[in-house]
């Protein structure tokens, strides 16, 4: 019994020490590669051929995404399509389009989910693509938009600010 009880004693640490071990993690290059192929594949256009930006204001924020070549009627299209649906998306609470892309759930969803009556969501066209514009008077919504849209300037490396500007000097 006392040998039994070892024996299970040393599986138990064992199997605990394994599952405590780090999960192989890709590079941060393959991480980015990856990140690029599931967005290309969600969003419908290529990345190679658009330019993100994700910008703070002191009322939310915007996603914006521009076809490299203003000829690219195709892309610019496509960014249209895909930016309106997310601004319908995003306002019923539904992030499964950023989850399905960066293969997490982005930080600040579960509040942008939880208050998503008081976050304000538009789709405007812009020359060559589109844009989402994010707007709330929601102190916990407002900090929820700027971790998601933080995340978003890392993950898809734009080098947009990190930080909150005046305001929408873009707009439209």
């Amino acid at each position: 019994m006392k040998t039994t009880n070892s024996i299970l004693t040393i599986l138990l640490l064992s199997a605990l020490g394994w599952a405590q071990q780090p999960a192989t993690q890709d590079s941060p290059a393959e991480h980015h590669a990856a990140v690029n192929s599931r967005g290309d594949h969600v969003m419908g256009f290529s990345h190679e051929k658009t330019t993100h930006h994700f910008r703070l204001f002191k009322d939310g924020g915007a996603i914006e995404v521009e076809a490299n070549d203003a000829k690219d009627a195709n892309s610019r299209d496509m960014i249209r399509m895909h930016l309106e649906h997310i601004a319908k998306m995003f306002a019923q609470g539904n992030f499964n389009a950023p989850m399905l892309i960066h293969a997490t759930n982005p930080p600040g969803t579960p509040t942008m989910t939880e208050l998503q009556g008081q976050i304000h969501y538009q789709f405007e066209k812009t020359e060559s693509g589109g844009r989402v514009r994010i707007q709330t008077a929601n102190e916990r919504a407002l900090d929820a938009v700027h971790q998601f849209l933080r995340f978003q300037i890392a993950e898809h490396q734009t080098g947009d600010a990190l930080e909150v500007t005046n305001s929408d000097s873009s707009a439209k």
